[in-house]
């Protein structure tokens, strides 16, 4: 195995985390949801020092000039921290997908056969100013037996470091490998690096972050990878649409929680009913503080709108700004999400069934939605406690990555004697 482009730390590192995985594929259910209970129960017990590591890393975000968005994610509060502690038992209460039997079948010659679920290995991730995402996708990792080596960058190094050291005094306390978990977040950007470079030691590579970074990875790694997506999130709003409906869904999408990747960047409103919908809709986000920028017709309708360009039509803006047009027809709403999604959740809202049945069949995206709110493309929405991220690829994993999407297959092949002939 080629060592060359790696140090001898990563090495190490990275050596304890295949001699971990080893430990974790042959676990029982029992033994990985002791583990969990013990996670949760650190993080509880552990607000304060997490808190104090946090104010920390948000005080050199700030200094920095970080945008509001990423000082969003970076923010840990006792209430995200709850919130942390409970998706973790979440985990615990899902099902192990580890030795679940995907397919199987007797051929003629009685050789039994069965597909079943196993663990990838090593896991990496690599990530950017969100350190809740270090305690989800260690927990996801415990729960289907995965080793992970996470990178979660300089902006949350004092966080990371406070909730990796927890996690693994609680492995170690479940009996199970500290290795199991591990940070290289000491070995900088090198170690990002490294990390794409270390083929043979991590299994798969699952980049979270800006647009930039995440091609970056896939790009550049010569370690497998799932890729998850930015979120150029479109709500298409047709004729039939309840309007008093659409003011709600269209202001939640946009400004719950406007910093992640499932928030609403283009609303897209049918001529047939922009007259009447655009100015409670509009109205509502900018009494939310959302800075609106629309094409003409928009703005002949909402004159107060800014003039949009492609490029904002282009753009995740994690934060509370928000593009605008107004189409012909359905058509032409499904042409401009094929020519701006980043293929990560498309909705409309529509009564009409024929509309939301071509909606969901012609439209191409990870998560196609029909009358609600682009907030719900998330893992513990959608039922699998944490996760590791949404991917907007179309290979292995799509959408909300919860638990099954961190294994993969191996055939069993149980005989008494056959021979080929």
């Amino acid at each position: 195995m080629a060592t060359s482009t790696l140090s001898a730390e990563l090495v190490s590192k990275l050596e304890a985390a295949q001699t971990a995985s080893r430990a974790l594929a042959t676990l029982s259910t029992a033994q990985k949801n002791k583990a969990l209970a013990a996670i949760a129960d650190a993080i509880d017990a552990n607000h304060r020092a997490i808190l104090d590591a946090n104010a920390r890393d948000i005080e050199a975000g700030v200094a920095s000039g970080m945008a509001d968005g990423l000082l969003d994610r970076l923010r840990f509060t006792p209430e995200r921290l709850t919130s942390l502690a409970h998706a973790v038992r979440d985990v615990i209460s899902l099902p192990d997908p580890v030795g679940v039997v995907v397919r199987g079948n007797d051929m003629p010659n009685g050789i039994h056969l069965s597909q079943v679920r196993v663990p990838f290995g090593v896991v990496g991730a690599i990530y950017e100013a969100r350190p809740n995402v270090t305690v989800d996708i260690a927990a996801l990792c415990i729960k289907s037996g995965n080793a992970s080596v996470l990178r979660g960058g300089s902006a949350a190094e004092n966080t990371n470091t406070v909730t990796v050291s927890l996690m693994q005094d609680a492995l170690v306390a479940a009996g199970l490998p500290a290795q199991a978990i591990q940070s290289i977040d000491d070995l900088g950007r090198e170690g990002a690096t490294q990390l794409m470079a270390a083929r043979g030691y991590v299994d798969v590579l699952i980049p979270r972050g800006s647009a930039n970074l995440i091609n970056a990875v896939v790009l550049e790694s010569k370690v497998p990878v799932i890729e998850t997506g930015a979120g150029v999130v479109h709500l298409v709003i047709d004729e039939s649409a309840d309007i008093a409906q659409a003011v709600d869904i269209a202001h939640n999408s946009k400004v719950q929680r406007p910093s992640v990747c499932n928030s609403l960047e283009t609303l897209i409103v049918l001529e047939s009913i922009a007259e009447s919908a655009l100015p409670p809709i509009l109205s509502r986000l900018v009494d939310a503080g959302v800075t609106l920028k629309g094409d003409a017709r928009t703005r002949e309708i909402f004159p107060s709108v800014g003039v949009v360009t492609d490029e904002d039509y282009a753009t995740e803006h994690m934060s509370l700004e928000m593009s605008v047009k107004v189409v012909d027809d359905l058509d032409e709403a499904i042409e401009h999400i094929r020519r701006f999604s980043t293929k990560h959740t498309e909705s409309i809202l529509t009564n009409n069934v024929a509309h939301a049945d071509k909606f969901l069949a012609e439209v191409d995206a990870a998560v196609v939605m029909v009358n609600a709110s682009t907030r719900f493309t998330d893992g513990g929405e959608f039922g699998f406690g944490a996760e590791v991220g949404i991917s907007t690829q179309k290979l292995h994993a799509r959408g909300p990555m919860g638990l099954p999407e961190l294994t993969s297959t191996k055939w069993l092949v149980r005989g008494s004697g056959q021979i080929r002939h």
